[in-house]
């Protein structure tokens, strides 16, 4: 695999490694291990996602113990305080996170490749993670973070140089007003103010300040940047609504290289979907068609390189960072699962976690408002951290070799040919829905029927190749249209949802199921699922609270 690090990220990764070395990790932090009894929990009675918009009050929480475990811990100075603290134990972990600034290609001026690698060169990544995270994060060019097996360094760089910068405006035609701001080719006016969407300050602090800098460091080569704060749900509407400038958004990005082709190709330009800029480029989307319909992980290999070298020419958005994972927990919880890429705020943690004394109830940091609590729309990390808990897919990911296990299906092949693939899935028996039915194969069917015929922006990239689901019992057979390996993971891991439910639902972006009750259930809502939690309420600017759902499936194993 092609890992070689430039040195800039070899630095940074050298002080990551030493304050790896000083957390002093709990040795009750447990790996991941392939124990017969995987799944065996989850073994609290009341799991609260508490709100903290504010990382000062969620720190403090965890220091006085109100909290039990918080992931996500991003300020270097909250790591240091918790790591002091002796009832907090920290983990760190290397995982997916990336950090873009993105940009409108569909409008002047971000149109032009010269003025975004202009930018480019205007934009001192090493001196703002050394700055602003000290270390803790690694500045990156690339459209894949270090972690992934398909991440390659050998792509174009852009340098810190704001005289390069200039340089390249002015062999393009640009030139600079009486005040300093850029006049585009050809034109006499200068630029109009571009608006820099930014997560308020309030929820997200160090993006907030990296917003800050970044439009100084705009503005100092001409671009009239003015950062416009955001709560985030609502930056997230302009932004599937196609009504920005320019945004800064970071992303957990999955194991597969096959998410390249969701964010940058073209076909995914659409309302809601993962192509935010507008990225259109026919030499591109030839080569992520190629690395989606890959039929094997290693056929995908060169390809993955071969179009993060184009990426990298075209800089449909601006890779900043790389984020290493942080979590804090409780050190009176046991049970929890840490591995090289997974920290301990993760599923397999929550089916495990406990106290040497019992405890009901679990207090989990959600970092704001998990709007919308409707898993049709939902695209938000804060919505799922929410929802995952409530749903399963068909497969699951080893936190330690990000290999495939089971789920919903126990057993699964994939065939690929020239022209086609077909996946095989044999469920699990026993299953149920919080709601009592019996979970079967025309759930899966209905899910996947369901999304594909309302052609659902955030599983479109999953569903569009189906060509034909059948079952058979407790057997579920989906063939696809188009040959990949990648499939198995779009299909496998889908959320699904029940067809008794589902088959009511006629609007899915207005669907509110979390506020809706249960025909049948008084004490549910139509947020049902097969996963370790019912949804028990939501109390905005609070919490979120769930309780265990003694009929999961993973209790009896």
């Amino acid at each position: 695999m092609h890992k070689a690090l430039p040195q800039h990220a070899k630095t940074a990764a050298t002080l990551i490694a030493t304050v790896t070395c000083l957390l002093a990790l709990s040795a009750a932090a447990q790996a991941w291990s392939p124990a017969p009894r995987v799944y065996d929990g989850p073994q609290v009675e009341d799991l609260y996602l508490v709100i903290y918009s504010d990382p000062d009050a969620q720190v403090l929480a965890m220091e006085q113990g109100e909290l039990d475990i918080a992931g996500d811990i991003t300020r270097p100075v909250d790591i240091q305080r918790l790591n002091q603290a002796e009832t907090v134990d920290l983990s760190v972990a290397e995982g997916f996170h990336l950090f873009m600034m993105g940009w409108n290609l569909r409008a002047e001026p971000w149109d032009r490749l010269e003025l975004r690698r202009a930018a480019a060169c205007a934009i001192p990544r090493m001196e703002l993670v050394r700055d602003i995270f000290q270390g803790y994060s690694v500045p990156v060019d690339s459209y894949l973070p270090p972690a992934s097996p398909y991440f390659t360094a050998d792509t174009k760089h852009y340098p810190y140089d704001p005289e390069t910068a200039k340089e390249i405006l002015k062999e393009a035609g640009w030139s600079w007003s009486d005040g300093g701001t850029l006049i585009p080719p050809g034109g006499s006016k200068p630029l109009e103010e571009l608006e820099l969407l930014s997560p308020a300050s309030g929820m997200a602090p160090t993006t907030a300040e990296l917003a800050r800098r970044l439009a100084k460091h705009l503005r100092a080569i001409g671009l009239p940047v003015k950062v416009e704060p955001l709560d985030f749900s609502v930056m997230v509407e302009r932004l599937n609504r196609h009504e920005f400038d320019m945004y800064l958004l970071a992303w957990v990005l999955t194991r597969d290289p096959d998410s390249l082709y969701a964010f940058y190709h073209s076909s995914m330009d659409m309302e809601g979907g993962y192509n935010l800029t507008g990225y259109h480029d026919e030499t591109t989307d030839r080569l992520l068609e190629k690395l989606k319909f890959a039929p094997s992980p290693e056929a995908a290999e060169g390809t993955a390189f071969r179009s993060q070298k184009r990426l990298a020419e075209e800089l449909p958005v601006l890779p900043i960072y790389s984020r290493y994972s942080i979590a804090a927990v409780g050190s009176r919880w046991q049970g929890t699962v840490v591995t090289d890429v997974v920290t301990a705020d993760n599923q397999w943690s929550l089916l495990h976690m406990h106290t040497p004394g019992g405890t009901k109830e679990l207090h989990w940091a959600l970092g704001g408002e998990p709007r919308p609590l409707n898993p049709l729309a939902a695209g938000s990390a804060l919505s799922w951290e929410v929802l995952g808990h409530l749903y399963g897919s068909l497969l699951s990911i080893n936190p330690e070799t990000l290999g495939d296990v089971p789920w919903l299906a126990t057993e699964w092949d994939i065939d690929v040919t020239e022209e086609t693939s077909t996946l095989h899935f044999t469920l699990r028996k026993g299953v149920q829905w919080h709601d009592g039915e019996p979970f079967t194969a025309e759930d899966v069917k209905s899910t996947i029927s369901y999304l594909q015929k309302e052609r659902i922006p955030r599983y479109w990239d999953s569903v569009r190749d189906v060509k034909e689901v059948t079952s058979n019992g407790n057997e579920v057979t989906v063939t696809l249209s188009t040959p990949s390996y990648w499939h198995l993971h779009g299909i496998g891991g889908l959320p699904v949802m029940p067809a008794h439910i589902l088959e009511d639902v006629e609007d899915w972006k207005s669907w509110q199921p979390a506020s809706t009750e249960h025909p049948e259930r008084e004490d549910l809502t139509l947020l049902v699922g097969t996963g370790p939690f019912v949804f028990a309420g939501y109390k905005p600017g609070e919490f979120v609270h769930l309780r265990r759902f003694d009929g999961f499936w993973g209790r009896n194993q």
